[in-house]
């Protein structure tokens, strides 16, 4: 006998097939030409339970960017979690972030139109778990140098400047007129900028 859903299974099947839906279109058409009614079309759903569920187009595309980032975040603590060495684990967290940036899709959604479509302080409110994961990160691996005994306010400063870096680094990809080598480039300055973190050499030399 078929379990029937309750109303909050109900309520959380709508928002994921909206959700993605709405990914797919957003990705394909830009936040700005992105239509709700073609949103709902896709979904298999009304429009009236589309504003149910959110307000309008922009509450609707900040889930989509939510659920962008936390992919991302998910992509940085599964890399780290595959190398034994924090240090190693750092630079593929560092890269896993990178390169899952500009998937075209994930490039076009997060740099190209979240800056106009949420503005820059939801933006930072929103990547505030891929900041942290890269802040425990940093953490591991200078403790893992034999830096034992930095203070947290630098290690809220190197983690700044990482993922500063980081964010910096995708925007610039997305907007190169040849993205290759600009990832290619970036890459190689993350991985310096890891090897002047405290420990790194200490790391290196062990």
């Amino acid at each position: 006998m078929k379990t029937r859903r309750t109303q909050q299974e109900r309520t959380a099947a709508t928002t994921k097939d909206l959700v993605g839906a709405a990914r797919a279109h957003f990705a394909r058409t830009g936040y700005a030409a992105a239509s709700l009614d073609a949103i709902c079309a896709q979904a298999g759903i009304t429009k009236g339970a589309l504003y149910h569920h959110f307000r309008n187009k922009q509450t609707l595309f900040r889930a989509v960017y939510e659920a962008e980032q936390h992919r991302l975040r998910d992509a940085i603590a599964d890399a780290f979690r595959a190398c034994q060495d924090p240090w190693d684990g750092l630079r593929a967290g560092q890269r896993a972030f990178l390169t899952g940036s500009i998937e075209p899709g994930t490039q076009r959604i997060t740099l190209l139109d979240a800056p106009g479509a949420l503005g820059w302080a939801v933006m930072r409110e929103v990547q505030a778990d891929c900041r942290a994961m890269t802040r425990r990160g940093v953490e591991q691996a200078v403790h893992a140098g034999g830096e034992s005994s930095v203070p947290a306010v630098e290690l809220d400063a190197m983690a700044s400047v990482v993922f500063g870096a980081l964010c910096e680094c995708a925007m610039a990809v997305a907007h190169a007129p040849d993205p290759d080598a600009v990832l290619a480039a970036s890459l190689r300055q993350v991985d310096r900028l890891v090897a002047a973190l405290p420990g790194a050499a200490a790391a290196r030399a062990g």
